[in-house]
């Protein structure tokens, strides 16, 4: 059976450490699995310009969306195909994010693997009025960490919160990472595969040394169902679904408001914006901004670390 003729879908799979282990074996309908060669010289090449797993994971799924669309193995379209699979994802409905995320995925494969001096650029999208972030207040973060359960994820979402951490990040803290000495938390391979530092404060570091005495995991700080593998994000969505609905909390909200809410309470407490953006982990100062027009008050501006999970708060 032509490859062609058949649909295939894009199975992955990642070892403990994150890397990719199979992520083009591509399964045909109908046929035994393979793998095409020019998915795994864009993998090859994804990987030698560093690219994060998630990113290659989608890029590739996004030129395997390609292939089915056209029948056709990518290598063989023209320029004017690949602005008529944009049209056609804008048809479908697609978000802004998806299209931005599928050109960057044919720019790499195009100039990078196949080597075509070819300007992709994204088709024109209905402008949409940008949105502040949702934030909870500081009840509302009591009363979902209360709701969160188990004790597992109620840790979890308050290392979220306490560090402003990207739930990747969260899911992927090992023991190590925890300096008390120096009152730092070590972020590994975040955003961009970025390395970074986020101070500890002292409140979450009790709750941390407390929870480490009740559950001791030994190498993840939290496991997933295997000691030695992190959990899984999907796992942790859930869990925050399930604990807003018991907090009666009707925002429209998911994890990542947890790191909105900490970086405006920051702001609302006196930290200087340079230093959000460093805790963050933001590129550009621009993004981190955006809480001031979040926050409605402000104290004075300073780089003091505020203890969002202290009592007295």
């Amino acid at each position: 059976m032509a490859v062609s003729a058949v649909r295939c879908v894009t199975r992955f799979s990642l070892t403990r450490t994150g890397n990719v282990r199979s992520i083009l074996s591509i399964s045909y309908r109908g046929s035994r699995a393979m793998t095409t060669p020019l998915r795994q010289r864009m993998l090859e090449d994804l990987q030698r310009h560093n690219y994060a797993t998630g990113t290659q994971r989608a890029y590739i799924d996004q030129i395997a969306r390609l292939a089915r669309h056209f029948g056709t193995s990518p290598e063989h379209l023209t320029r004017q195909q690949l602005d008529e699979f944009q049209e056609e994802l804008i048809r479908q409905g697609v978000g802004e994010s998806r299209l931005k995320q599928t050109v960057a995925a044919l720019r790499f494969l195009y100039t990078k693997t196949l080597g075509r001096d070819w300007e992709i650029q994204s088709a024109s999208f209905p402008k949409r009025p940008k949105r502040l972030p949702v934030v909870l207040t500081l009840k509302e973060v009591a009363w979902l960490l209360a709701a969160a359960y188990p004790a597992k994820l109620r840790m979890l979402f308050t290392t979220m919160y306490g560090c402003g951490l990207r739930i990747s990040e969260v899911a992927r803290l090992e023991i190590r990472d925890i300096d008390s000495q120096r009152m730092t938390i070590h972020i590994r391979q975040g955003k961009r595969r970025k390395d970074r530092y986020v101070p500890l404060g002292r409140s979450l570091l009790t709750q941390l040394r407390d929870y480490w005495r009740e559950e001791r995991p030994a190498e993840f700080l939290f496991p997933g169902n295997q000691a030695n593998h992190s959990i899984q994000v999907g796992t942790v969505r859930h869990a925050f679904r399930r604990a807003k609905e018991v907090a009666g909390i009707d925002k429209p909200c998911a994890t990542h408001c947890l790191r909105h809410s900490y970086a405006t309470h920051c702001l609302e407490a006196g930290m200087e914006l340079r230093t959000i953006q460093q805790v963050l982990g933001h590129t550009s100062v621009e993004t981190t901004a955006i809480y001031t027009h979040v926050t409605g008050r402000t104290t004075r501006a300073g780089d003091t670390f505020p203890d969002l999970l202290a009592d007295d708060r």
